[in-house]
């Protein structure tokens, strides 16, 4: 998995215990440091007027395309509420062998009919207008931003368990936003695989481990090569020592 995926993955993770309200995973992996900033929200003239009532909206279209082999679904308990608490999430970028530009997460508070759709979405967006998403040509459900970082911003959607049900049956998300000059932009996720993967088992604990694993020591590594890299081009850094003779 490339490291600019899983540093994706990982921000997106961070961010689960905003969207549980502090709510302990038994299987959260620990905090890792920021992503690597994702592509900035493509620019677009403003369009012309507001759609008709459940169809896509104008503007320009980013068809996104699966960063990582399936959705992945972890699970874990809130201790202070005693309930499971799963997320099945997917990264996506505008190439399957690109860096990924959106990611999505689905929550399920299990007993409970109240769900959560949170995005981690590209930097240089307007974040008063919020977002707006729909499944296939139905109806748009609205969103709010609730953080952001210089490399990305969270966003979410309180919805019922009949939107999940919804989300499940369709072909794909249509998540609208407003860049910086005021123009909607609408990404285009594929849902494929969503419903099989939110209704079915959780990762194996093992796996996830395994993950996490590779995860830091991927980032541990790619620091220390930054750091190598700035130290070799810092003003009066010595000189290489010269070969022993022989």
């Amino acid at each position: 998995m490339p490291v600019s995926t899983m540093r994706f993955r990982a921000a997106l993770v961070a961010g689960s215990i905003l969207a549980a309200g502090g709510a302990s995973f038994a299987q959260q992996p620990p905090r890792p440091a920021a992503p690597r900033p994702a592509t900035p929200a493509p620019q677009a003239q403003p369009a012309p007027a507001a759609p008709a009532p459940g169809q896509p909206p104008a503007g320009q279209r980013v068809e996104l395309q699966p960063s990582q082999a399936d959705w992945t679904k972890v699970c874990g308990k809130d201790q202070a509420a005693n309930k499971e608490i799963c997320y099945t999430t997917r990264d996506f970028g505008v190439a399957a062998d690109q860096p990924p530009v959106l990611a999505v997460a689905m929550y399920d508070v299990k007993g409970d009919d109240n769900k959560i759709v949170r995005l981690l979405l590209p930097p240089a967006l307007l974040l008063p207008p919020g977002i707006r998403f729909s499944v296939d040509r139905g109806a748009a459900l609205e969103g709010r931003f609730e953080i952001c970082f210089p490399n990305g911003c969270f966003a979410e959607s309180k919805v019922k368990t009949a939107t999940i049900d919804t989300i499940k049956k369709g072909t794909v998300l249509n998540v609208v936003v407003k860049n910086q000059v005021n123009a909607e932009v609408t990404f285009v996720i594929p849902l494929t695989g969503f419903g099989k993967a939110f209704d079915g088992p959780p990762i194996d604990p093992k796996v996830l481990e395994e993950q996490q694993k590779q995860l830091q020591d991927a980032m541990q590594k790619q620091a220390e090569e930054e750091r190598k890299r700035l130290e070799s081009q810092a003003p009066g850094a010595a000189p290489a020592p010269a070969p022993a003779p022989r």
